[in-house]
């Protein structure tokens, strides 16, 4: 399914642009055509979620957590049919989106009808969710590592054995078949890459506290956009689409490298050639697409908008810095590929993730230490300024806007497992504050089953499972950051 969704994409944007040529021979008409093909795709694909699959809007990975957190139930083959016929219209009409988020939730979608197929516990239908997500996403960038990464640093949040081995063997079987589809080589090709000097370190650093800065602002301004989109009566949101559909058409006109995913933008930042007024001028263009494109809320993820943001700040500091200090500075692709793995640590709070996704990806393990000091500074830099990380934010932003945590109907049934430093850790279940309505009814550790008293202690691995009445649905976040699952934000 990966596969099929990035070729048909791919096939989508080659033909755009064919047609994009075509349309200039024939001027005004053309202009007005190309704004009619950008307007209509992106309305279509709005509208097909609107009508068929709320869920399917957006990239996906918000109600994918939210699933696993078992706050709403997965949709099956109607999620897969409208994300994947919308995902390839919004991006083909040039919305600024990327395809992995997408396929993360198909992956997703596809694990659960196989738990369907299969006799399986809840918590294995949870495990054969996040496997597919894991997969999808490995397949779509050739990075099964990455995959296997993003499911246990973020989605799941648990290196649990189960999660690790049933995910690892997803991502390495989705790899294998999307490396045969489309060959062994990384998805961005560029020539290896230099590793800087040691003593270039704290230069990546301050690069990552850079583009920390950027995170934030990449974070508070999607939320502002979808909250403005909000205001608008649900009846013309269909043409908020259209005009930012049409909008890009005609950036398209003149631009055509400025729309859609932006894979060719990453290429070209790769190749490590660029005026530093043009980059931070791309920069601030594709900041604003990707942050109107994300608030029509078309089938479309961040993380290809997140490379190609990334890759532009990077490159533009290291042009930059190197003409101050050429001989420390070194090759200033490497910053590109530095800055790419610092916005999305700092954006996502998945450094780990980050750091395998950016390596797989252009094949540069070399920039190891680079990569580690500008994520690492990026990341205390959103810690520092108090920004969640985004996916986090979306969350919760949906759960409040839809209301579904208080309109349960019946208990809720919840299994979260006990990480390293939780706050309930070494706690005894008496002291945990729990509200009236919020249970813990089994504990499993270490395989067994441990009876539930108020003296019993919590530690680090336990497998609770908790059942939450609607009147206590207050107490769903307390558990997700007494666990460690969240932080206190």
């Amino acid at each position: 399914m990966a596969s099929l969704f990035r070729a048909g994409i791919e096939r989508a944007e080659d033909g755009r642009t064919l047609l994009l040529h075509r349309l200039h021979a024939f001027g005004l008409a053309g202009l007005m055509g190309t704004v009619l093909l950008g307007a209509s795709g992106a309305c279509f694909a709005v509208w097909l979620v609107r009508r068929f699959e709320p869920s399917a809007a957006g990239s996906g990975i918000p109600q994918l957590k939210a699933v696993l957190h078992r706050l709403r139930p997965m949709s099956g083959g109607r999620l897969l049919v409208v994300k994947f016929v919308g995902g390839v219209s919004a991006i083909a009409s040039g919305l600024a989106l990327g395809r992995e988020g997408p396929t993360i939730q198909m992956g997703g979608a596809i694990g659960r009808l196989v738990a369907r197929w299969l006799p399986s516990s809840s918590h294995e239908r949870g495990v054969l969710i996040a496997s597919g997500a894991g997969a999808g996403l490995a397949a779509a960038f050739n990075a099964p590592l990455a995959g296997m990464m993003f499911v246990l640093e973020e989605i799941q949040k648990n290196f649990a054995p189960g999660v690790f081995s049933s995910t690892f063997v997803a991502c390495v079987v989705a790899d294998a078949v999307s490396r045969l589809l489309f060959g062994q080589s990384a998805v961005f090709h560029t020539s290896p890459i230099a590793a800087p000097p040691v003593a270039a370190l704290p230069l990546f650093l301050v690069l990552g506290a850079l583009v920390g800065i950027l995170a934030v602002l990449f974070n508070r301004g999607l939320l502002a956009t979808l909250h403005l989109v909000d205001g608008v009566a649900p009846k013309w949101r269909l043409g908020v689409a259209a005009a930012v559909g049409g909008a890009l058409a005609l950036v398209a006109w003149d631009a055509p490298g400025l729309i859609g995913g932006g894979g060719a933008m990453v290429e070209r930042a790769l190749s490590g050639k660029g005026l530093v007024g043009a980059l931070l001028l791309t920069l601030a263009v594709r900041f604003v697409l990707t942050l109107s494109s994300y608030g029509t809320g078309a089938p479309g993820g961040i993380f290809a908008p997140l490379l190609v943001l990334g890759s532009q700040a990077g490159l533009a500091a290291g042009v930059a810095a190197a003409g101050l200090l050429p001989a420390l500075v070194g090759e200033p692709r490497a910053w590109a590929v530095a800055g790419m793995a610092a916005l999305f640590a700092g954006t996502v709070r998945a450094p780990l993730t980050g750091i395998v996704l950016m390596l797989e990806m252009t094949d540069s393990y070399s920039l190891m230490l680079p990569l580690l000091a500008a994520s690492f500074a990026a990341q205390w830099v959103t810690e520092r300024l108090g920004e969640a990380p985004i996916y986090d934010s979306l969350l919760d932003r949906e759960l409040r806007r839809t209301g579904e945590t208080e309109v349960l109907e019946g208990a809720l049934m919840l299994e979260l497992d006990v990480l390293p430093d939780a706050p309930f850790a070494g706690r005894r279940v008496a002291e945990l504050g729990l509200p009236a309505g919020c249970l813990i009814v089994a504990l499993e550790r270490r395989g067994r089953s441990v009876v539930v008293t108020g003296g019993t202690k919590l530690l680090t691995g336990d497998r609770l499972q908790v059942v939450v009445a609607p009147q206590a649905e207050s107490a769903v976040g307390a558990l997700r950051i007494g666990v460690g699952v969240e932080g206190g934000h």
